[in-house]
């Protein structure tokens, strides 16, 4: 399970983080508005939940949660803040969180929040099939079929695919794809990333798909129509 923790105090981010990770999460962080926002906005249900301070620089934790329930991202949020007055709390649940937990807290509630928002059965993922095309992605056995034809991809091939499929005609960066395939953490080179791409394109040639990965030089990636 994947949690996306949006906090500016390194102190506290590191902990929280820690913690998470000894629970079995994984988790992804940011510790600044901007970046938040570009975090929450292009990861299309690649997160379970969002962990959102709501004092961040530059851009403050709710206006980032209103920009993801406006673009329909609908995973459970839960702002942590040390704004405990009652008319923050309605402004913040009102704005789209789940759950508002106060500063200071102990890690142990945390946790138990967590996992009373990703037991609920309306958090459960279903959309195992990406469709795109000619393209039908099943993510539960990594299966990608084009017509009649099919080939089965390995696990990074399968979540490179996931996020351009998510996202077709989408420019994605090499930075931004090792955020979302390894994580904030990896030490993954870029080239990884190109290569990767590699094998995804000589697998659409086996499929004779009318799909391709295109490049755009200095830029990323994007999974497009080919041009006539």
């Amino acid at each position: 399970m994947k949690i996306l923790l949006l906090e500016d105090d390194l102190e506290l981010c590191s902990s929280i983080e820690s913690e998470l990770t000894k629970n079995g999460y994984m988790v992804d962080t940011c510790n600044d508005g901007e970046t938040a926002m570009l975090y929450a906005l292009h990861t299309d249900y690649s997160y379970d939940l969002a962990i959102v301070d709501r004092m961040l620089p530059v851009l403050d934790g709710l206006t980032i949660i209103k920009a993801m329930r406006k673009k329909g991202i609908q995973i459970p949020v839960i702002i942590i803040t040390g704004m405990t007055a009652l008319n923050e709390k309605i402004e913040g649940l009102d704005g789209g969180a789940d759950d508002y937990l106060a500063k200071p807290f102990h890690i142990q509630e945390l946790l138990a929040r967590v996992r009373a928002l990703t037991r609920r059965p309306g958090n459960i993922k279903t959309e195992d099939k990406l469709q795109y095309a000619d393209l039908c992605f099943d993510k539960s056995n990594r299966e990608l079929t084009c017509g009649p034809k099919s080939v089965f991809l390995t696990a990074k091939e399968s979540e490179l695919l996931s996020v351009l499929m998510k996202s077709p005609e989408t420019l994605f960066s090499r930075e931004q794809l090792i955020l979302k395939i390894w994580g904030t953490s990896s030490d993954v080179e870029p080239g990884n990333v190109d290569n990767y791409i590699s094998f995804l394109r000589k697998r659409l040639r086996e499929l004779k798909s009318i799909c391709e990965i295109k490049t755009v030089y200095g830029a990323g990636y994007s999974l497009t129509r080919k041009q006539n």
